[in-house]
């Protein structure tokens, strides 16, 4: 069952191809790339969506995923415009995985930047921080005792004012130099630098290639029904 995954900045594809093997990556997403797919001789079954284009190309329509579901394609979606379109076709059968998804799907969550980077088009190394990241990482900062409700939600403002693509933990903390406490500033600043602070983009990323491969082994252990002749 021939497997494509759209990946970029949320997880570098050659580690993407480690927890789903066999399937195809291809570069982040964009208008016309499943259409593509699907005018080929062996068309994709399955279509996984992590990260897409959208200022530099347009951005994949939800009517171009729908006619691929239309012919019997199956696809999920995370972590960026995956999860931005999954929370729009999940009642037409797109399958959302992660906390990204679950934040649009559940309306906490509306704005496209939350989830807009800017990346390297040759490495695909993101060169900014996701809204999105930045909040889940706070709101575990805040669970922590790191930081106070109040301080947590002045950082959040803070880092939701910068425009995108200089959008980045440091750049919101230093505008924040003699307005948050000193010492409040600091820890956060450690803990957003540190492994404990959750990715959300690529822990979704990795969430989306688990399911796809469960999916994939379901399929392989489903018994074969045999019709005897009469």
């Amino acid at each position: 069952m021939r497997t494509v995954i759209f990946v970029g900045p949320s997880l570098p594809p050659e580690e993407a191809a480690a927890h789903l093997p066999g399937a195809e990556f291809l570069p982040p997403i964009e208008r016309g790339d499943i259409d593509t797919l699907m005018a080929q001789d062996q068309p994709p079954r399955r279509i996984g969506i992590i990260d897409g284009k959208f200022l530099q190309s347009f951005s994949i329509s939800p009517k171009e995923i729908l006619r691929a579901m239309d012919r019997g394609v199956r696809v999920w979606g995370s972590s960026s415009m995956g999860a931005l379109r999954a929370a729009e076709l999940d009642v037409y059968g797109m399958t959302g995985v992660g906390t990204v998804y679950d934040r649009y799907a559940s309306g906490a969550i509306e704005d496209d930047d939350e989830v807009a980077i800017t990346f390297d088009s040759e490495s695909l190394r993101p060169v900014c921080e996701p809204m999105v990241n930045i909040r889940v990482a706070t709101e575990a900062a805040l669970r922590r005792g790191v930081v106070g409700e109040e301080d947590a939600g002045l950082f959040l403002t803070t880092a939701k004012s910068l425009y995108f693509p200089q959008r980045t933990s440091a750049a919101a903390l230093h505008r924040l130099k003699g307005t948050m406490a000193e010492p409040a500033r600091q820890r956060l600043a450690d803990y957003l630098r540190s492994p404990e602070a959750p990715d959300a983009k690529r822990e979704d990323a990795i969430a989306l290639l688990a399911a796809m491969r469960q999916d994939a082994q379901g399929r392989e252990t489903e018994p074969t029904v045999e019709v005897a002749a009469r």
